[in-house]
Protein backbone atom coordinates (compact mmCIF):
# COMPACT_ATOMS: atom_id res chain seq x y z
CA UNK A 1 0.00 0.00 0.00
CA UNK A 2 3.10 2.59 0.91
CA UNK A 3 4.49 1.68 -2.71
CA UNK A 4 1.00 2.10 -4.30
CA UNK A 5 0.41 5.35 -2.09
CA UNK A 6 4.06 6.79 -3.24
CA UNK A 7 3.40 6.25 -7.14
CA UNK A 8 -0.39 6.84 -6.90
CA UNK A 9 0.15 10.43 -8.32
CA UNK A 10 1.49 9.04 -11.87
CA UNK A 11 -1.64 7.24 -12.40
CA UNK A 12 -2.99 10.00 -14.32
CA UNK A 13 0.51 10.82 -16.08
CA UNK A 14 0.44 8.04 -18.24
CA UNK A 15 0.57 5.16 -15.19
CA UNK A 16 -3.17 4.52 -16.08
CA UNK A 17 -1.68 2.03 -18.62
CA UNK A 18 -0.36 -0.52 -17.02
CA UNK A 19 -3.13 -0.70 -14.96
CA UNK A 20 -5.44 -1.18 -17.70
CA UNK A 21 -3.06 -3.86 -19.40
CA UNK A 22 -2.72 -5.66 -16.12
CA UNK A 23 -6.68 -4.90 -15.71
CA UNK A 24 -6.87 -6.72 -18.98
CA UNK A 25 -4.60 -9.53 -18.65
CA UNK A 26 -6.46 -10.37 -15.30
CA UNK A 27 -9.78 -10.66 -16.49
CA UNK A 28 -8.77 -12.97 -19.51
CA UNK A 29 -6.86 -15.33 -17.17
CA UNK A 30 -9.64 -15.39 -14.21
CA UNK A 31 -12.19 -15.40 -17.51
CA UNK A 32 -10.50 -18.86 -19.53
CA UNK A 33 -10.10 -20.57 -15.99
CA UNK A 34 -13.82 -20.12 -14.90
CA UNK A 35 -15.13 -21.03 -17.79
CA UNK A 36 -12.99 -24.20 -18.51
CA UNK A 37 -14.30 -25.04 -14.97
CA UNK A 38 -17.58 -24.81 -15.69
CA UNK A 39 -17.52 -26.35 -19.65
CA UNK A 40 -16.00 -28.87 -17.30
CA UNK A 41 -18.82 -29.42 -14.53
CA UNK A 42 -21.50 -29.71 -17.48
CA UNK A 43 -19.63 -31.96 -19.79
CA UNK A 44 -19.40 -34.14 -16.69
CA UNK A 45 -23.09 -33.94 -15.46
CA UNK A 46 -23.70 -35.16 -18.81
CA UNK A 47 -20.59 -38.10 -18.72
CA UNK A 48 -21.83 -41.62 -19.26
CA UNK A 49 -19.34 -44.55 -17.92
CA UNK A 50 -17.26 -45.81 -20.40
CA UNK A 51 -17.55 -49.47 -19.19
CA UNK A 52 -21.27 -50.21 -18.73
CA UNK A 53 -21.53 -48.05 -22.19
CA UNK A 54 -19.29 -50.37 -24.18
CA UNK A 55 -21.72 -53.75 -22.42
CA UNK A 56 -24.67 -52.04 -22.85
CA UNK A 57 -23.19 -51.35 -26.96
CA UNK A 58 -21.62 -54.88 -27.57
CA UNK A 59 -25.06 -56.15 -26.25
CA UNK A 60 -26.14 -55.85 -30.00
CA UNK A 61 -22.80 -54.98 -31.48
CA UNK A 62 -22.82 -52.54 -34.63
CA UNK A 63 -20.86 -53.26 -37.65
CA UNK A 64 -17.46 -53.86 -37.19
CA UNK A 65 -14.57 -52.18 -39.53
CA UNK A 66 -11.03 -52.88 -40.13
CA UNK A 67 -8.69 -50.68 -38.86
CA UNK A 68 -7.80 -49.09 -35.32
CA UNK A 69 -9.72 -46.02 -33.69
CA UNK A 70 -8.13 -43.71 -31.27
CA UNK A 71 -10.50 -41.71 -28.88
CA UNK A 72 -8.88 -38.58 -27.05
CA UNK A 73 -10.48 -38.57 -24.03
CA UNK A 74 -10.16 -35.87 -21.47
CA UNK A 75 -11.41 -38.16 -18.31
CA UNK A 76 -10.52 -41.41 -17.95
CA UNK A 77 -13.48 -44.01 -17.79
CA UNK A 78 -16.37 -41.77 -19.51
CA UNK A 79 -17.63 -41.79 -22.66
CA UNK A 80 -15.74 -39.07 -24.88
CA UNK A 81 -18.89 -37.65 -27.46
CA UNK A 82 -16.70 -38.12 -30.44
CA UNK A 83 -17.63 -42.10 -30.21
CA UNK A 84 -21.11 -41.25 -29.39
CA UNK A 85 -21.64 -38.84 -32.80
CA UNK A 86 -19.56 -41.85 -34.58
CA UNK A 87 -22.10 -44.45 -32.97
CA UNK A 88 -25.03 -42.39 -33.94
CA UNK A 89 -24.38 -41.37 -37.75
CA UNK A 90 -21.75 -43.75 -39.34
CA UNK A 91 -23.25 -46.56 -36.68
CA UNK A 92 -20.34 -48.25 -37.20
CA UNK A 93 -17.26 -49.47 -34.54
CA UNK A 94 -14.05 -50.22 -35.84
CA UNK A 95 -12.18 -53.66 -35.01
CA UNK A 96 -9.53 -51.74 -32.29
CA UNK A 97 -10.68 -49.28 -30.31
CA UNK A 98 -8.44 -47.31 -27.45
CA UNK A 99 -10.15 -44.29 -25.16
CA UNK A 100 -6.49 -42.58 -24.88
CA UNK A 101 -6.40 -39.87 -22.07
CA UNK A 102 -2.91 -38.33 -21.81
CA UNK A 103 -1.32 -36.60 -18.09
CA UNK A 104 0.81 -34.48 -17.57
CA UNK A 105 2.97 -34.15 -14.54
CA UNK A 106 5.04 -31.38 -12.40
CA UNK A 107 8.07 -33.52 -13.15
CA UNK A 108 10.46 -32.46 -15.82
CA UNK A 109 10.86 -36.38 -17.49
CA UNK A 110 8.95 -39.77 -17.48
CA UNK A 111 10.60 -42.85 -18.85
CA UNK A 112 9.14 -44.95 -21.48
CA UNK A 113 9.12 -47.86 -18.75
CA UNK A 114 6.25 -45.42 -16.70
CA UNK A 115 4.71 -43.73 -19.92
CA UNK A 116 1.88 -46.00 -20.39
CA UNK A 117 -0.93 -47.50 -18.48
CA UNK A 118 -3.28 -49.78 -20.22
CA UNK A 119 -6.48 -51.42 -19.24
CA UNK A 120 -8.59 -54.31 -21.41
CA UNK A 121 -11.99 -53.80 -22.06
CA UNK A 122 -12.80 -56.70 -23.80
CA UNK A 123 -14.08 -56.88 -27.67
CA UNK A 124 -10.68 -55.46 -28.35
CA UNK A 125 -11.13 -52.10 -26.61
CA UNK A 126 -8.82 -50.71 -24.18
CA UNK A 127 -8.22 -48.01 -21.66
CA UNK A 128 -4.91 -45.69 -22.00
CA UNK A 129 -3.49 -43.14 -19.89
CA UNK A 130 -0.15 -41.81 -21.29
CA UNK A 131 1.66 -39.70 -18.95
CA UNK A 132 4.20 -36.92 -19.95
CA UNK A 133 6.50 -35.10 -17.97
CA UNK A 134 6.48 -31.27 -18.47
CA UNK A 135 9.50 -31.64 -20.44
CA UNK A 136 8.76 -34.56 -22.43
CA UNK A 137 7.31 -34.12 -25.91
CA UNK A 138 3.70 -35.28 -25.75
CA UNK A 139 4.15 -37.12 -28.82
CA UNK A 140 0.94 -39.88 -28.87
CA UNK A 141 1.41 -41.81 -32.25
CA UNK A 142 5.17 -42.59 -30.85
CA UNK A 143 4.25 -42.80 -27.19
CA UNK A 144 1.42 -45.85 -28.75
CA UNK A 145 3.69 -47.83 -29.82
CA UNK A 146 4.82 -48.99 -26.62
CA UNK A 147 1.51 -50.75 -26.84
CA UNK A 148 2.76 -53.69 -28.78
CA UNK A 149 4.55 -55.10 -25.57
CA UNK A 150 0.97 -55.11 -23.95
CA UNK A 151 -0.59 -57.19 -27.26
CA UNK A 152 -1.73 -54.22 -29.30
CA UNK A 153 -0.53 -54.36 -32.40
CA UNK A 154 -1.32 -50.67 -34.13
CA UNK A 155 -1.05 -49.99 -38.31
CA UNK A 156 -0.69 -46.19 -38.59
CA UNK A 157 -1.42 -46.05 -41.65
CA UNK A 158 -4.90 -47.66 -40.76
CA UNK A 159 -5.36 -45.65 -37.62
CA UNK A 160 -7.75 -42.83 -37.04
CA UNK A 161 -7.71 -40.47 -33.96
CA UNK A 162 -11.12 -39.15 -32.70
CA UNK A 163 -11.04 -35.87 -31.50
CA UNK A 164 -14.31 -33.96 -29.23
CA UNK A 165 -14.75 -30.59 -30.42
CA UNK A 166 -17.33 -28.37 -27.81
CA UNK A 167 -19.04 -25.20 -29.55
CA UNK A 168 -19.55 -23.26 -26.30
CA UNK A 169 -22.96 -21.59 -26.23
CA UNK A 170 -23.33 -18.51 -23.90
CA UNK A 171 -26.60 -18.74 -21.93
CA UNK A 172 -27.78 -16.00 -19.38
CA UNK A 173 -28.48 -16.62 -16.03
CA UNK A 174 -26.39 -19.54 -15.02
CA UNK A 175 -22.44 -19.21 -14.80
CA UNK A 176 -20.45 -15.61 -15.37
CA UNK A 177 -21.35 -12.60 -16.31
CA UNK A 178 -22.97 -12.64 -20.05
CA UNK A 179 -19.86 -9.98 -22.02
CA UNK A 180 -17.63 -12.88 -19.84
CA UNK A 181 -19.01 -15.91 -21.20
CA UNK A 182 -19.46 -14.29 -24.53
CA UNK A 183 -15.36 -13.58 -24.27
CA UNK A 184 -14.52 -17.51 -23.23
CA UNK A 185 -16.72 -18.92 -26.16
CA UNK A 186 -14.78 -16.91 -28.52
CA UNK A 187 -11.24 -17.60 -26.40
CA UNK A 188 -12.28 -21.20 -26.91
CA UNK A 189 -13.41 -21.19 -30.23
CA UNK A 190 -9.95 -19.66 -31.45
CA UNK A 191 -7.63 -21.83 -28.99
CA UNK A 192 -4.48 -23.75 -30.11
CA UNK A 193 -5.40 -27.10 -31.83
CA UNK A 194 -4.99 -30.07 -29.72
CA UNK A 195 -4.30 -32.25 -32.54
CA UNK A 196 -0.99 -29.97 -33.17
CA UNK A 197 0.19 -29.95 -29.60
CA UNK A 198 -0.23 -33.95 -29.45
CA UNK A 199 1.63 -34.02 -32.70
CA UNK A 200 -1.49 -36.12 -33.62
CA UNK A 201 -1.02 -37.06 -37.71
CA UNK A 202 -3.19 -34.03 -39.84
CA UNK A 203 -4.58 -36.31 -42.28
CA UNK A 204 -5.63 -39.28 -40.06
CA UNK A 205 -7.43 -36.73 -37.25
CA UNK A 206 -11.55 -36.64 -37.46
CA UNK A 207 -13.38 -33.41 -35.05
CA UNK A 208 -16.81 -34.23 -34.15
CA UNK A 209 -18.49 -31.53 -32.50
CA UNK A 210 -21.31 -31.12 -30.08
CA UNK A 211 -22.85 -27.73 -28.81
CA UNK A 212 -22.57 -27.26 -24.96
CA UNK A 213 -24.37 -24.38 -23.11
CA UNK A 214 -22.39 -22.99 -19.92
Amino acid sequence: MLFFSANAVKVINGGWFPLAIGIAMFSLVTTWQQGRQLLAQRLRADAIDLKPFLDSVFLSPPVRVPGTAVFLNAETGVTPNALLHNLKHNKVLHETNLFVSVRHHEVPWIGFDKRVEVEPLGHDCWRVVLHFGFKNDPDVPEALKLLRSHGVQLNEMETSYFLSREIVLPRRGTGMMAWREKLFASMHRNAASVADFLNLPANRVVELGAKVEI
